[in-house]
Parts: structure tokens; C-alpha cells; sequence
């Protein structure tokens, strides 16, 4: 179980219910206390009528009693005052009014109740008057300090009472068992208990269901990344459009693999190509010194072969050359010697060098440059300039135009190389910067050279932060346009 704590399903999942738990037993807590207090609220206000009825049948009783006959010594009041309430006759016990036997009374205090209302009254020395219960002698006697109507409640085990003292000194005490009433409020809790824990294993539920959901792509996301470690580079992520965040990531991720896959693809078509480019010299090495090695030759014929192999080691070399520049851009291992130059001075200089290979083959060379100042590397963007030059020139046909021409567009830099020769079909468009691609399958190697040039002048570009474009038609000619930032370091 040593994943538990890490797993940020169980994670989530145990968050979610801790959350859900608080807001529920809150949530209980503060309906079963409501329903409390509504409910002991409700019992208060019924023995508050049946207090108010015992008062008033209280002072009924003793306006009877004033309207009788003359004051007895043996009654509770002084000399010369009206007799109280409840007064006995002369030489009897205290007793209550008969007013305490309207049918009122009766009604709110009926034994038959399954949980009766009782009431005890005390004369003002304390005695028991009377009172609704077959055990009301045996209830002690509230505190008498507190007169007047000011009604108080008191709790003792199992009951609630309330009583009050009148100014006189009489004491009116309702009471009623309270059991039924903490049964009633025990099964209410035990009811929210169980909607709680029904809403907590819902909620549990649905949270796992939707935690489930939420993180199944970082599982697809881990499948994938495993079976793509294993080679299986073609492999992606399966996700659903509304996968919300996960799903952005795991489109990324299946970008990032696709972009994988075609660099792996296009480093083993590379490394296939760069065998095949040197599997020939090396071939034509090893015949011509067999050749010469077979039998005696003449000092011409060892010269003739001297000369194939070094024109074959020439082809080795600027291969290699080429293989290593690219490998040095890919790497970052040379960095850009970046400098203010005008590409317009640079342009006019490197068509001058090809001048000569141009006035051979009867191309003319025209310039077309204004002033294009940026910050790049003079010798990276002359390679740039080189290649296409020769490209152009050594695909034009006799009497067509290579034209150059430089300018400042948008705080870039931009140089075009255009040439009116027998262009470039479509479908070769899109390869063209391919490394090893040669859109003229019937030139040989000798003179079409190795497919290198312009992915080398691509990733030149883009080291200076710059694009290259080409834009061609067939029997119209070609443009190649390279921009580069004029302060934009890769």
C-alpha cells in the first residue's frame, strides 16, 4: 500500500470526502438542533397554556372566596384580610377552589393521555393544595423568591416544568414527562444519521465515478508513454474532445509524439541516405585501387586511377563537410557570431564569386539590392547565398537570368534569389529542404550533388531565428526567399 498516499485518485477521492463528511455533519447538526428546539419550543408553549389556565382558575377562586362569608382565623391570611385561595372551612385542610373543576382543566390535564400534563399548587405556607397526578405530594417545591408572573422553567430527570409564584405566595407548578419527546428527537437523529451516511456513500460514489473520469487520460497518457519507450513510435493517446485540461495535455503530448516519430523516421532516412552517399565513393575507391592492383599498368593509367579516387575522396570529404555542419546546427555546438551587416554588400559579393561558373555556362547575373542592415553572421548567411547561387546557376539553361535583390521588410531583413529557368513541379515543393532529397531524380550524384545544400541553408536560417521559402512553377523559373530578423537570436 505504499502508493496510497501518492495515488491522486485516492487523493482527490479522500479530499472530496472529508469535504462532503464536514458539510454533512453541519448540515445535521444544525437541523437537529433547529428541530430541538422547535420541538421543546412547542412543549413550552403548551405548558405555558396550561399554566395560564391553572392562574386564572386560581384567581377565580379567590374572588369567590372574597365574595363569601366573614374571615376565619384558621385561614392563611392575617386578621381582617380576605381569606386566599383555597382556604379550608373552619378547622379543615386547604383545598382548591372549585374552579380548579371547570371542564377546561379537565381537558388539559387528562390521565388518559399517554403523556399527561400534571400540575401541583402550594399554598402560600407551602402546603400542597391539590394537583393533576396521583404522585404530585411527592414533587419538591420550586423556589418561592421569585414572585409575581415572571414564569420559570425548570428541568429535572425525565420532566420539564414550569412554574410560577404569585404575589401572594401561592405556587403553580405544570410539568410533563420529556422521555417521549428524546425518543422522538432520538429517532429523528438516527434518521438524519441515515440520510447523512446514504448522501456520504452517494457522494463517495460519484466522486470516485467522476475522479475516475477525470484522471483516466493520465492513464492513457502512462500506457502510451510505456509503449512508446518500448518502439512503437506510431502509438498515441486516445482522448475524448471534451477531456478539458487532461485532453489539452494529452493533444500536446500526441503532437510531441507525432513530431517524435518524424524525427526518428527522418534521422534513420538520414543515416540510411548518408550510407548510401558514401557507399559509392568508397566503392569506386576500392574498384579503381583493386583495378590498379591486378596487374602491371602504364604511368598513365595509375595517374587515371590516382585521379578517380581523388575525385572520389573530393565527394567524401565535402560530404562529410556538409554532415558535420548539419550536425554542429542541430546541436546548437557553434554559436552565431552575430554582427551588424548589410546583406545588400554581402549579396553583391558572393555573385561576384559565382560569376565566373555563371559567364561559363551563359547565364547572365543581374543585382537588384537595397540597403538590408541586421544583426546576423556574415559567414553562416554567405553559405546561405553560395548554395542557392549555385543551385540556380547550375539548373538554369543557357541564356536564362538569375536575379538577386535585397530589402528591409517589417523589421526583417530579406534576400530573393530568383531564376527564370524550368522551375520546380508541386509535388517536389514540399520536400525540397529534406535532407538527402533531390527533386531531379535524374541527375547523378556528380552532378547533382548529395541533397544537402538546402537543408543545410533551412537549418542556417532558421539558427538566425529566420525562415526560407520557395515559391516555383514549372517553365516559369524559381524563387527562393530567406528572412531574417535584424535582432533576433535563435
Amino acid at each position: 500500500m505504499n502508493w496510497f498516499p501518492h495515488s491522486l485518485r485516492w487523493r482527490i477521492q479522500l479530499w472530496h470526502g472529508l469535504l462532503l463528511l464536514v458539510v454533512i455533519v453541519a448540515f445535521c447538526f444544525a437541523s437537529y438542533r433547529l428541530q430541538r428546539e422547535e420541538t421543546i419550543r412547542h412543549a413550552d408553549g403548551e405548558l405555558d397554556l396550561r399554566l395560564t389556565a391553572l392562574t386564572n382558575a386560581l384567581q377565580q377562586g379567590g374572588r369567590q372566596a372574597q365574595g363569601g362569608g366573614p374571615p376565619n382565623p384558621a385561614q392563611d391570611g392575617a386578621p381582617g384580610e380576605p381569606p386566599p385561595p383555597g382556604a379550608p372551612a373552619p378547622g379543615g385542610p386547604p383545598t382548591l377552589p372549585r374552579s380548579f373543576q371547570s371542564a377546561e382543566l379537565t381537558s388539559l390535564f387528562d390521565l388518559k393521555d399517554p403523556n399527561p400534563f400534571y400540575y401541583v399548587v402550594w399554598s402560600r405556607r407551602g402546603e400542597v393544595l391539590g394537583g393533576a397526578d396521583a404522585d404530585f405530594d411527592r414533587i419538591p417545591r420550586p423556589a418561592t423568591e421569585h414572585r409575581g408572573l415572571t414564569r420559570i422553567t425548570r428541568d429535572r430527570p425525565g420532566v420539564r416544568e414550569l412554574y410560577v409564584v404569585t404575589p401572594p405566595g401561592e405556587c403553580l407548578l405544570v410539568g410533563r414527562s420529556v422521555r417521549p419527546i428524546d425518543r422522538e428527537l432520538n429517532h429523528t437523529l438516527l434518521r438524519f444519521i441515515a440520510l447523512g451516511s446514504a448522501v456520504l456513500g452517494l457522494g463517495w460514489a460519484g466522486g470516485w465515478w467522476l475522479s475516475s473520469r477525470a484522471i483516466r487520460p493520465i492513464a492513457d497518457i502512462s500506457h502510451a508513454a510505456t509503449r512508446i519507450a518500448t518502439g512503437q513510435l506510431s502509438e498515441r493517446i486516445h482522448t475524448d474532445e471534451g477531456a478539458g485540461e487532461l485532453g489539452e495535455l494529452a493533444r500536446v503530448l500526441n503532437d510531441t509524439f507525432a513530431r517524435l516519430e518524424a524525427a526518428f523516421a527522418e534521422q534513420a532516412r538520414f543515416t540510411s541516405d548518408a550510407a548510401h552517399e558514401l557507399r559509392t565513393p568508397v566503392s569506386v575507391i576500392l574498384a579503381q585501387t583493386q583495378l590498379a592492383l591486378s596487374r602491371p599498368r602504364s604511368s598513365a593509367e595509375y595517374v587515371e586511377t590516382i585521379e578517380t579516387v581523388q575525385r572520389s575522396a573530393q565527394r567524401m570529404q565535402g560530404l562529410m563537410e556538409s554532415l558535420l555542419t548539419l550536425a554542429c546546427l542541430d546541436a546548437h555546438s557553434e554559436p552565431l557570431q552575430r554582427q551588424p551587416c548589410d546583406l545588400a554588400v554581402l549579396a553583391v559579393e558572393h555573385l561576384d564569386l559565382i560569376r565566373p561558373l555563371a559567364q561559363e555556362r551563359g547565364i547572365p547575373l543581374h543585382a537588384d539590392c537595397l540597403p538590408a542592415v541586421g544583426g546576423v553572421d556574415p559567414d553562416r548567411i554567405g553559405q546561405i547565398l553560395d548554395n542557392l547561387l549555385t543551385n540556380a546557376v547550375k539548373y538554369s539553361r543557357p541564356g536564362d537570368e538569375v536575379r538577386v535583390n535585397t530589402a528591409t521588410e517589417n523589421g526583417s531583413v530579406i534576400v530573393r534569389i530568383a531564376d527564370n529557368g524550368p522551375g520546380i513541379a508541386p509535388e517536389h515543393l514540399p520536400h525540397l529542404f529534406e535532407r538527402f532529397y533531390r527533386a531531379d531524380r535524374s541527375r547523378n550524384r556528380s552532378t547533382g550533388g548529395a541533397g544537402l545544400g538546402l537543408a543545410i541553408c533551412k537549418s542556417l536560417a532558421e539558427a538566425h531565428g529566420g525562415t526560407i521559402g520557395v515559391e516555383s512553377e514549372v517553365g516559369s523559373g524559381t524563387v527562393f526567399t530567406v528572412k531574417i530578423p535584424t535582432g533576433t537570436a535563435r
